[in-house]
């Protein structure tokens, strides 16, 4: 969708708004269930990168203890607890810029990403910037899915991340695409950015060709020692504004209700869910923040009447649309304010 387009339905009066994405949602979503993911972090602290709102960034001082990657039974023990409470997929995130193929560090996570998969939970993973090769790897060990979220607007971005750039993060999304996995990507409101830096950013999403697989919306957790420390609390109406335009602009994807949900009351996330959000991270953890626990999770679906997903193991990225006037990932011109998206390379 364009910028413009993406505008005039964030500004819709708010009832509208939530009608038009619960048809969409309806549409594409007939049986009404929420998928349950559970995220572990399996190396901590100590990045190199210096994104602003991350207290694992070696650049502020947080007070986060650094932890080197976890060993495979570690890992594991929370594969089997996460599968014995409902969840489908599990993530797995590690505090570096990237990888690199060769490494034990790598080796040891494609391990890991194989024994997990064998528990037939689907595998996501999240370790920064990668190359096609270790894609490719990643796709043949089991990975199922690959977050690489954008954060916000190509324009805002620099005052965020000085350390790599929005080029880079498309890069990588392109190598996961090619290589066969579903892209999760999404973004982080509160990083003090506008409204319009909003809906750029889901603009920049929404022309992926093809479309993520899963869309995370975050709202900031203010971690002590970042600079964004001080960053006021995400207006929860904004939030289910966001949620509506995403499940509208990407209609086949699953929008992900994600940090900042411990700050939302049962109502809100109630409309949340029925503006198009068919997604949580489940568990009592998100990487270093705390997420709600798992009993009051499933008490609220039930009171909504929504039930868990079941795991997608055969799921592989959607096919380039060639009709399609979006173009891949990594073809954006994500320099211009209002375009299509369709010309230029990064």
């Amino acid at each position: 969708m364009t910028f413009a387009e993406l505008e005039a339905l964030y500004n819709l009066p708010f009832f509208e708004l939530l009608k038009r994405a619960r048809e969409v949602h309806d549409e594409h979503w007939k049986d009404g269930k929420v998928q349950l993911c559970t995220l572990l972090s399996i190396k901590t602290g100590g990045c190199s990168e210096d994104c602003s709102y991350c207290s694992q960034s070696a650049h502020y001082k947080t007070g986060l203890e650094r932890e080197s990657l976890l060993p495979r039974e570690e890992v594991m023990k929370h594969a089997e607890a996460a599968k014995a409470n409902g969840s489908t997929r599990f993530c797995m995130g590690a505090a570096w810029k990237g990888v690199r193929g060769g490494t034990p560090q790598f080796e040891q996570v494609l391990d890991i990403v194989r024994d997990v998969s064998a528990l037939g939970l689907e595998v996501c993973t999240t370790l920064g910037e990668l190359g096609p090769e270790e894609a490719k790897e990643l796709r043949e060990a089991g990975v199922t899915a690959y977050n690489h979220n954008l954060d916000t607007s190509p324009e805002h971005y620099p005052n965020i991340v000085s350390t790599h750039t929005y080029e880079d993060r498309l890069r990588t999304i392109r190598n996961v695409q090619d290589a066969g996995m579903s892209v999760c990507c999404g973004g982080i409101l509160g990083l003090s950015e506008t409204i319009t830096d909003r809906l750029r950013m889901l603009e920049v999403i929404s022309s992926f060709n093809p479309q993520p697989e899963s869309v995370p919306i975050n709202s900031l957790m203010p971690q002590p020692g970042t600079p964004l420390s001080e960053n006021p609390q995400v207006d929860p109406f904004d939030l289910v504004r966001m949620i509506a335009c995403t499940r509208i602009a990407v209609p086949g994807a699953k929008v992900r209700l994600s940090a900042g949900r411990t700050r939302l009351s049962d109502e809100i996330q109630a409309l949340c869910f029925f503006a198009g959000a068919n997604s949580i991270f489940y568990g009592e953890k998100l990487l270093t923040a705390d997420n709600p626990e798992t009993s009051k999770d499933l008490a609220l679906l039930e009171k909504l009447g929504l039930c868990p997903q079941l795991p997608d193991r055969s799921q592989q990225a959607p096919a380039i649309d060639h009709d399609s006037p979006a173009s891949p990932a990594c073809q954006q011109d994500v320099s211009a304010p209002s375009c299509s998206l369709n010309t230029g390379c990064c």
